[in-house]
């Protein structure tokens, strides 16, 4: 099974992004936050953990961005070892050789969605787009591009590696928000994966498209919506990271 040409440039970039193997400055970022609540859509409310949340009645939509350090403490087990870890999220504790810090391995966020207001509706992961304000733009990737990625560290069909493969699959499978209808009075959260951001990129937006509100007899969508979530970081060059505020 071959890697996507997708994800092999990610992963190109990925690297160089670690600095690993060249010296002097490199990019680094800070911690994804949100928009204040003037630069989101009129009625969004940010919440004190960072998560932004739109309300249509009694449906509530919530984004948040999750750092590196939340994933590591969600998967605290997964999270050790070094090159080990399990966690798909992150890189766990590994560090490149000679450094103390750790790249991140993608951009995550949390969706959250609870619905009070409608007999039943739905939210699609796999159309929401990153759309950022120098006009790049990331899709998010499937649990089978996941797999395809994490693939390539099994080799063969035994012994620990493998081990360590299905160890990360059957996280991606409990965690990531999945494509269900969600009946009224239920609640749904999980993770929505996309690639890591360039470091020219520091604000973007998250749109969540085609949000089914309302089905026919043949639940067919028949209503619908789209849904933005605006969120900035900072970036900047440097020998090591440093912490912003």
């Amino acid at each position: 099974m071959r890697i996507s040409h997708r994800f092999g440039l990610y992963l190109v970039f990925s690297l160089l992004s670690a600095g690993c193997a060249h010296f002097g400055y490199r990019h680094f970022s800070g911690p994804v936050e949100p928009a204040s609540e003037d630069r989101q859509q009129k009625g969004v409310v940010v919440m004190d953990d960072g998560t932004v949340v739109h309300s249509l009645r009694r449906l509530e939509v919530g984004l948040k961005p999750m750092s590196d350090e939340e994933l590591n403490r969600q998967f605290l087990d997964a999270s050790k070892g070094g090159v080990t870890a399990t966690n798909p999220y992150t890189y766990g504790d590994w560090h490149p050789s000679g450094e103390k810090w750790t790249p991140s391995r993608f951009t995550v966020f949390r969706l959250k969605v609870k619905n009070y207001e409608f007999p039943k509706m739905e939210v699609d992961p796999l159309k929401a787009e990153i759309v950022t304000s120098n006009g790049r733009r990331y899709q998010p990737f499937s649990i089978l591009e996941l797999q395809n990625y994490f693939y390539r560290y099994a080799i063969g069909y035994a012994g620990n590696k493998y081990q360590r493969f299905d160890a990360r699959v059957d996280i991606l499978r409990q965690s990531l928000y999945r494509k269900d209808m969600i009946f009224s009075g239920q609640e749904q959260v999980g993770f929505i994966v996309f690639p890591p951001l360039h470091p020219d990129v520091e604000d973007f937006s998250v749109r969540l498209k085609d949000i089914v509100l309302e089905f026919d007899y043949r639940n067919e969508p028949v209503k619908s919506t789209d849904l933005t979530f605006r969120f900035h970081r900072e970036t900047y060059q440097a020998r090591h990271p440093i912490t912003l505020k």
